[in-house]
């Protein structure tokens, strides 16, 4: 049986991006990470030992998101890759990386990358 998890909205302030001002000033950022496993145990068994436990799951997310990147994609691609390696049993994943206000010349409430595997 596959079960479907999504962390929604984790909220971050880090220091993500090419503009100088970005890396000395920091932004805010939004992490939503879905994917799907096998976790019929855990629906039978009620224990935590049987699933993806969300706790370690965003200590993964924040570690990442403390290292500065210049590219949101490439900050996003480190939560995967991370996630994956700590949760081999995670089938399918997709993180959504959003940069709040980002620094363009207009109004414009968030850029969005979303990489899936």
């Amino acid at each position: 049986m596959k079960t479907s998890i999504e962390l929604k909205n984790m909220y971050f302030f880090a220091y993500h991006g090419v503009l100088e001002h970005e890396t000395i000033h920091g932004n805010n950022f939004s992490v939503t990470l879905r994917f799907s496993a096998d976790l019929s145990e855990a629906c039978i068994s009620d224990d935590i030992k049987d699933t993806v436990n969300y706790a370690e799951v965003y200590g993964l997310v924040k570690e990442e998101m403390v290292k500065p990147s210049k590219l949101i994609e490439n900050a996003a691609y480190r939560i995967l890759r991370r996630v994956k390696e700590a949760f081999p049993e995670i089938g399918r994943i997709e993180v959504e990386l959003a940069k709040m206000n980002p620094p363009v010349a207009g109004q414009m409430d968030q850029s969005t990358v979303i990489i899936s595997e």
